[in-house]
């Protein structure tokens, strides 16, 4: 289900309150039985405004980037065009090219232009799918020759280029993956897509072609590519994916999934983003289409009619296998016909014989002989690493004035990364499970838990009596659970539970996600699966959330007071992850554990969240908690700060940034936390 479309609910329960029956916690964590896969039914959201779409339009096209490896945005390098070997025939011209998406890294194909037409001419983009033979694929059920010739004879120029490790494209192969990689963004689907977007910057820079008359459209994964590019670039007018829009079924390629890009959302929605742009779906009986008529086609266009635009989207099905055969073909040429080249509606062209060119004249290097000194897969993707790098050292704040670009885009990426949401306090609830009272304090056991998403966090409160309205709250999370930071039994605190309380601070500790009490009794592990990532967060992104939704629940409980967060064990990159994306914190105490973040080798672990190299990981993350007071402890000289030195002082606030190599005294810490 969609997130996003979450009920409003009223403020977490006061505590001490009885739970009505209404408001009961889950009995079960959602999170550990609904696990989702390429096969899940999905089922799309109601959205009630134009807004209300616009906003959640906006978080996708993010989410789809930044999954691609391709947000924060890297810069356009030259394309460096290499276009030759041309074929004559009545009526249209073939040329071979390849191009540098990135330096080094080619993209190839084949160039279709329609020959005796005066231009400029609209353009298609024709990326080919999972066919044996890719873009030089000629069969019954799908030919990609057959559309090119039939489009640049009909008046379009058509670029038909290589999925990744198909025919030309010999650098990365198909299998391309890694965990390493991921860390970095660095997907087989990213590169298809970073492929296709500067396939538009190609045949836009082309001058028989005019740029604001663009297409795209191709089948099964040629499919995905069409409507995952449509969705980001709005330079495609009018698109067309074929045999691949499905509530039921996402894609079984590694070039279909890429982790984060289906986290909450599938393809009925991203294909949804094209709106109010033209978009016909093609269909089949034979196929996880089949639906298409009653089930997707409806959805995509409740999307058209907030924009009143229910003419620019349209269906056809075909009774016939997974396919791009002739039919589909024609309701394509019809489609693009009327929108891109001024056709009357009723225009309806046939498909004319056609003669597919022997394979060895279309390819760009038909003896499988690159251009001298060109990178392989391991130098293109050092090469993508560096760049990344690189990107992220130039976002380092000069000027306060530079702050607000570097912490926007930095949260961006590191939200989406994890795949979390920022709740805010009327999206908590919470229930008292146990109270324990004596003359200091108040101690409650606690469930909270977000409606919307049937989550379930154990936790305990400790609430001095001295103060019974705190002025500071510290949420204090052990990677060894709440008994570990609370103590075992809840009428007798912990050490550092009856220092705080001490100083008139009250104590929440949670047990986040499968930790402690949130691990239910013989607990096997989440059954992981090809691509459980591209559907499922990290139990690292997980708990970043808990700790996320237990600072809502704070806020929602003692709205004026200040918020101290206290990270011990692993839980300190947890906490650091949600401190980074949190606001309106006073002061933290992370425990950074001796992470070493020179090296990804630290990241592969149990922290392993994709892309997480790629915005800066915990070292963007402490440099966004500024101006909040910050303590990292245990760096062992191994956890760099270089980033948070440079914001805190860019920000002014240097004295509140503390590092120290070292295990400090609780004492020192609670002093740190509450002066």
């Amino acid at each position: 289900m969609h997130l996003a479309a979450a009920l409003v609910v009223c403020a977490g329960a006061v505590a001490a309150n009885p739970v009505n029956t209404a408001d009961a916690p889950p009995t079960t964590d959602e999170r550990l039985v609904q696990i989702r896969e390429t096969e899940t039914r999905f089922e799309f959201p109601k959205y009630s405004s134009r807004a209300e779409w616009e906003a959640r339009a906006e978080e996708l096209r993010h989410q789809i980037l930044f999954s691609a490896g391709l947000w924060p945005q890297p810069p356009k390098t030259p394309l460096r065009p290499r276009i030759f070997g041309k074929i004559e025939r009545p009526g249209y011209t073939i040329e071979k090219v390849f191009f540098e998406s990135v330096p080094g890294f080619y993209c190839t194909g084949n160039l279709y232009r329609p020959s005796g037409m005066p231009g400029p001419h609209p353009a298609v983009l024709s990326p080919h799918g999972h066919w044996q033979h890719g873009r030089l694929e000629d069969s019954e059920l799908g030919s990609i020759p057959a559309r090119c010739i039939n489009l640049a004879r009909q008046g379009f120029v058509v670029f038909a280029y290589d999925m990744v490790g198909y025919n030309d494209s010999l650098q990365i192969p198909h299998t391309f993956d890694g965990k390493r990689e991921q860390l970095w963004g660095i997907t087989l689907l990213g590169l298809q897509l970073l492929n296709s977007i500067r396939a538009v910057d190609f045949v836009s820079s082309l001058p028989d072609v005019d740029p604001s008359r663009i297409g795209c459209t191709g089948a099964s994964g040629g499919g995905t590519q069409t409507f995952l590019l449509c969705a980001v670039d709005k330079r495609v007018k009018v698109g067309a994916p074929v045999n691949m829009i499905s509530a039921h079924y996402q894609g079984g390629c590694l070039c279909e999934n890429a982790p984060g890009l289906r986290v909450d959302t599938f393809n009925v929605e991203i294909a949804a983003l094209m709106a109010p742009r033209p978009l016909l779906m093609v269909s089949a009986t034979g196929d996880w289409t089949v639906n298409t008529p009653k089930v997707e086609y409806p959805a995509v266009r409740s999307i058209y009619a907030l924009y009143k635009a229910e003419d620019n989207v349209h269906q056809v099905q075909f009774d016939a296998p997974h396919n791009y055969n002739r039919q589909s073909r024609e309701a394509v040429y019809a489609w693009f016909g009327r929108h891109l080249l001024g056709k009357p509606q009723d225009w309806a062209p046939k498909e004319e014989p056609y003669t597919a060119e022997p394979p060895e004249a279309m390819r760009v290097f038909p003896d499988g002989k690159l251009p001298d000194g060109t990178p392989d897969a391991k130098a293109v993707t050092e090469y993508l690493i560096r760049t990344a790098a690189s990107n992220l050292e130039a976002l380092m704040p000069r000027s306060r004035r530079d702050l607000l670009r570097f912490r926007q885009t930095l949260r961006d990426g590191l939200r989406h990364c994890l795949c979390v949401q920022i709740p805010k306090p009327e999206d908590v609830k919470s229930a008292t499970v146990e109270t324990h009272r004596s003359e200091r304090f108040t101690a409650s056991k606690l469930v909270i838990w977000r409606p919307s998403v049937g989550d379930r966090i154990p936790g305990v409160l400790y609430r001095p009596s001295t103060r019974p309205i705190p002025k500071k709250v510290a949420l204090v999370v052990d990677s060894n659970g709440t008994a570990a930071a609370c103590g075992s039994q809840l009428g007798t605190p912990s050490p550092l539970v009856t220092l705080l309380l001490r100083r008139g601070c009250a104590v929440l500790s949670i047990d986040p996600f499968l930790i402690g009490e949130a691990r239910p009794a013989n607990w096997q592990g989440r059954k992981e699966f090809r691509f459980f990532t591209t559907f499922n967060r990290t139990d690292t992104a997980e708990r970043v959330q808990d700790v996320l939704t237990a600072l809502a629940y704070i806020k929602a409980r003692f709205p004026k007071a200040e918020i101290a967060v206290w990270g011990r064990g692993t839980a300190g990159i947890w906490c650091l992850l949600a401190a980074g994306l949190a606001s309106q914190l006073d002061a933290l105490a992370i425990d950074a554990c001796g992470l070493d973040t020179s090296n990804d080798e630290s990241f592969l672990g149990d922290l392993f969240v994709p892309g997480l190299r790629r915005v800066g990981d915990v070292r963007a993350a402490a440099s966004l908690c500024a101006p909040a007071k910050l303590m990292l402890y245990n760096t062992q000289g191994r956890f760099q700060t270089k980033w948070a030195e440079w914001v805190y002082q860019t920000a002014g606030v240097r004295r509140y940034l503390r590092t120290d190599a070292s295990l400090p005294a609780d004492e020192t810490v609670v002093r740190w936390l509450t002066r």
